[in-house]
């Protein structure tokens, strides 16, 4: 028996082939899991739980029918899916999670979060994390028409479609902050850390002050193969998957 670990999926109907890998994983793999933590970014774009698209609700059919086998399965929002709320809960039987959490790993107290929090040299990201996520304006937008919203989260896909290549300074502070990386570990009293966000996978031995082990693991996306960890009494074991052959998209 494992417990799962994916992020960064940034489900949409215009990539039906990461929406088949991660439909193959939830019948596949997954399915003899003791539990499954998604840490945020399950969707390119969540608009609400009142979303009645047919891509919405193939998504949360496929998550219902995944824990109705008895499976715990656990959600930490992240920066695209934070609209996520109790009745896509209800739908599906997750378990929404705060971010942070610390949860107790076969014996190891591991803190797990999305991992946009430790992006403190990003400081413009920062600023819109906590506008945004202010409770008040998160229940203005959701009680725009769901027709504004659809448009608005297609309109930031084809945005982010045409970005342009970073630079090495936009990627530098667009990673882990190490100090902020090492208070995470001090605050929460613990030698496990895992979180995706940063789309960087590895896993990172490093030790604090007082020279104990500490390690933090760091889950990839999904945009050209899998990424899942699977954790056990013995290891820890980072994935991939590749992507099944292109199937015609929705949009």
């Amino acid at each position: 028996m494992a417990t799962w670990f994916i992020a960064d999926l940034h489900l949409s109907p215009a990539r039906p082939d990461i929406v088949q890998l991660f439909c193959d994983f939830l019948r596949d793999e997954a399915r003899a899991a003791d539990q499954l933590f998604i840490l945020g970014d399950l969707f390119d774009a969540w608009i609400g739980d009142d979303d009645n698209s047919s891509f919405a609700q193939q998504i949360q059919a496929e998550l219902k029918r995944y824990t109705e086998h008895g499976i715990p399965t656990y959600f930490i929002a992240g920066n695209r899916d934070f609209a996520i709320g109790e009745r896509f809960a209800k739908q599906t039987g997750i378990e929404i999670l705060p971010d942070p959490t610390v949860i107790e790993l076969y014996g190891t107290p591991t803190l797990i979060l999305h991992g946009d929090l430790l992006c403190t040299d990003d400081h413009s990201y920062q600023r819109l994390r906590r506008w945004i996520r202010k409770p008040w304006l998160l229940h203005g937008l959701l009680a725009l028409p769901l027709s504004w919203r659809m448009r608005i989260a297609k309109k930031l896909r084809q945005s982010s479609k045409t970005q342009k290549p970073l630079s090495e300074q936009e990627l530098r502070i667009m990673d882990a902050n190490p100090r902020t990386v090492q208070d995470y570990f001090a605050q929460y009293g613990v030698q496990r850390m895992i979180h995706g966000h940063t789309h960087r996978p590895a896993v990172h031995q490093l030790s604090d002050q007082s020279g104990q082990s500490l390690t933090r693991i760091v889950l990839g996306d999904w945009y050209t193969q899998g990424s899942m960890l699977k954790v056990t009494h013995e290891q820890q074991q980072l994935m991939q998957r590749p992507l099944p052959a292109a199937v015609p998209s929705e949009i």
